[in-house]
C-alpha cells in the first residue's frame, strides 16, 4: 500500500519536472494576445449574461 502511494507520488513528480523541462517562458507580445483574447472572452460573457439578464426582466416584469 505505502509503496503503491510512493510509485505513483515519485511518478507524479517525474511527469511535473519533465513538463516544466518543455514548457518556456512566453514572449512579450504571446503574452499580450493571451491577455487580449482573453480579456475579449470575458467582456463577451459579460455582455451576454447582461443581455439575457435584461430581456429576462423585460419579459417577466415583476
Amino acid at each position: 500500500m505505502v509503496i503503491a502511494v510512493f510509485t505513483k507520488l515519485k511518478s507524479f513528480a517525474w511527469e511535473c519536472k519533465r513538463v516544466l523541462t518543455v514548457t518556456k517562458k512566453p514572449t512579450k507580445a504571446e503574452l499580450m494576445t493571451v491577455v487580449k483574447v482573453s480579456g475579449i472572452g470575458i467582456a463577451l460573457i459579460g455582455l451576454i449574461g447582461f443581455i439575457l439578464h435584461s430581456v429576462n426582466r423585460l419579459i417577466f416584469q415583476q
